[in-house]
Formats: structure tokens, C-alpha cells, sequence
């Protein structure tokens, strides 16, 4: 770990950095190249009963830029750092030095309508899937739906069609038949992925369906499953609304019935934002179902810095919890 740091320390010591164009959140400028590096880190609280955990979360560095056609994006990260839990009877402190590959693609751009996209990349499923990064989400938590109806990463190529008139029409095909980059970092350890994504966007209105198939990699049991997703979104200048609702099939047989969730979030003014949101979902593979009302509030001094806290509301009460956090995109 020691030498990942000085290698960090060597490499943002070379970097060029002109104070007057480095904007927070957007990384510093790599000498005259396109190239950007930057990072973000997060921490968090969670109570839930007689339990507690103090974390760090993520502490990742990213590089991306962009030349003609070409683009990249190149993300690494140490997945719970450091984590101290705390229960009625016990103490423990773990140190995690496993560094991650979370994302690692080059994009294409061919024309104005079409780009492919070759790597590891979050899966163009939902919306929410596409905000993997804590900082740009308004909750510190995830809804249940958006990691346990399909994989988060897929390690592999997408052919992406793009209509832009009055009406947007997106549609991508992706394909995996391969090993993961890094499958520890994936809610899937797969070896297998096909899906199609289609979406319509009007106005402050869009609609999106996803479907797909994955394959269990090394799995002699329900290793093979079949995928469905809608999601809608309406985003005004107050308020935004964000709906998902997935199912997923195991071998034929239905392995989650359902997973859903509806979350508004309500923008006070630049800075503070109110969140809502109700999850309810069945899971007949963990054997689990649960509803979930979650209440939360984020401030942001800068739109790359949040604060955010919230409360979850269980259908049992034993698994209510409070969670906050702090994050910052540099």
C-alpha cells in the first residue's frame, strides 16, 4: 500500500497544475496533454440498533480525457479502506489494501449517431447505475434494486445509437464473453453479459427499458439469468423524480419477482437538497423482502462536496438505520 501512495504522490508532483484554470471536481491538467487526473474520497457513519461502523468507503483516482474521435476513462480504487464496528459485545478494526479496477474503457466516437465503447464500464442499465460515483448522488445509500437485478460492470464492448432531434432516441447493445477485469470488484461475478438498452427522452421527461442476459462465472447453480428493467425520470428546475422497477429470472424460474423504487428529491436552492424515497423488493435466491421508506437531506457547499444524512424506515424495525456521510470529488 505504501508504494501505491508514493507512486499517487510522484505522479500528482509532475503534474503541471495552473491554478487559475483547476476547477474542483474536473482534475488537473496533465502538461499540454488531454489528459485530466483527479480522485475523490468518502466517509461514512451507519447506526442501525446496537451497532455501529465508522468507514472509509472509497479513495479512488481517476483519469479521463479526450482527442479527436478517442476518448478514455480510467478509475481505480481502494473499496473500505479502513472500517472500526462497534456492538454491544465487540470491537474490530479492518484494513482493506485490495486496489480495485472500477472502471477502464476507451470510447470510439465513429459519427454523430453512433460510438463504441471497449473496457470495463458501468452497465447502461437505469439510471441510477450510471452515478457510480458517491459525490454525485443525493443519498449515501443505494436502492436494493440497482445490485441485485443485474451486474453493475460489464467487461466488454457497446454499440451505442444516438438520435438527437425535438425527441432523443438512445439505443445500446452490449456483449460480454469474457473473464472480468476485476470480478471482485462487481455485485456478478461473470463471464457472460448481453443486453439491449432503449431510451426516449422529451423535454424534462425520459423513459428507458433494459434487458439482458448474464452468466454466473464458475457457478454449478441458477447460473445462468434473464433480466428486465423500466426506469422513468422527470427532471424539472425544483425537483427531479426517479423511478426503477426490475425482475430477474434464474433458469427459467423467477429468482426476484420484483425490485423497485420511486425517490423524489425536492432542490431547496443550490445547496440543499430533500430526498425521499420508497424501495420494496423480493428476492427468492437470498430468500429476503423488505419495504424501505428513506428520508434524507444533502447540503453542498460546492456541487463536487456533500454532506448528506438519512433515515431508513424498515418493514422490520430491527433493521431502521441512520447513515451519513461526507464526500468530495477532486
Amino acid at each position: 500500500m505504501r508504494k501505491i501512495i508514493s507512486l499517487f504522490f510522484i505522479l500528482f508532483s509532475s503534474i503541471n497544475l495552473y491554478s487559475d484554470d483547476y476547477q474542483l471536481g474536473e482534475g488537473l491538467k496533465v502538461s499540454d496533454f488531454p489528459v485530466y487526473v483527479g480522485g475523490y474520497f468518502s466517509i461514512d457513519y451507519k447506526h442501525e440498533n446496537d451497532y455501529d461502523r465508522y468507514r472509509i468507503d472509497d479513495l479512488a483516482i481517476l483519469s479521463y480525457g479526450k482527442k479527436d474521435k478517442f476518448s478514455y476513462m480510467a478509475e481505480f480504487e481502494f473499496k473500505e479502506l479502513y472500517v472500526k464496528e462497534y456492538d454491544q459485545n465487540t470491537s474490530t478494526t479492518e484494513h482493506n489494501s485490495k486496489f480495485h479496477i472500477e472502471r477502464l474503457y476507451i470510447d470510439y466516437t465513429i459519427n454523430d449517431n453512433y460510438s463504441i465503447r471497449v473496457g470495463k464500464y458501468n452497465s447502461p442499465i437505469g439510471y441510477w447505475n450510471l452515478m457510480p460515483i458517491n459525490v454525485l448522488r443525493e443519498t449515501t445509500s443505494s436502492p436494493v434494486s440497482t445490485y441485485i437485478i443485474f451486474p453493475k460492470f460489464t467487461t466488454g464492448v457497446t454499440l451505442k445509437y444516438q438520435n438527437y432531434e425535438s425527441e432523443t432516441l438512445d439505443v445500446e447493445f452490449l456483449a460480454q464473453q469474457n473473464e472480468d477485469i476485476d470480478d471482485e470488484y462487481n455485485n456478478y461475478k461473470i463471464d457472460e453479459h448481453y443486453g439491449v438498452s432503449v431510451e426516449y427522452e422529451k423535454d424534462t421527461f425520459s423513459l428507458k427499458f433494459n434487458g439482458g442476459y448474464f452468466h454466473l462465472n464458475k457457478s454449478q447453480i441458477e447460473s445462468s439469468r434473464y433480466y428486465a428493467m423500466l426506469s422513468a425520470q422527470i427532471e424539472r428546475e425544483r425537483y427531479q423524480i426517479l423511478c426503477e422497477i426490475g425482475r430477474q429470472y434464474s433458469n427459467n424460474l423467477v429468482s426476484t419477482p420484483y425490485a423497485l423504487y420511486l425517490q423524489g428529491l425536492y432542490y431547496f436552492n443550490d445547496h440543499n437538497i430533500g430526498v425521499l424515497r420508497f424501495e420494496s423488493y423480493k428476492d427468492k435466491v437470498m430468500n429476503k423482502d423488505d419495504e424501505i421508506v428513506i428520508f434524507g437531506y444533502t447540503y453542498r457547499p460546492l456541487y463536487p462536496v456533500a454532506l448528506k444524512a438519512e433515515y431508513q424506515i424498515h418493514s422490520e424495525e430491527a433493521n431502521d438505520k441512520l447513515l451519513f456521510s461526507f464526500s468530495v470529488l477532486f
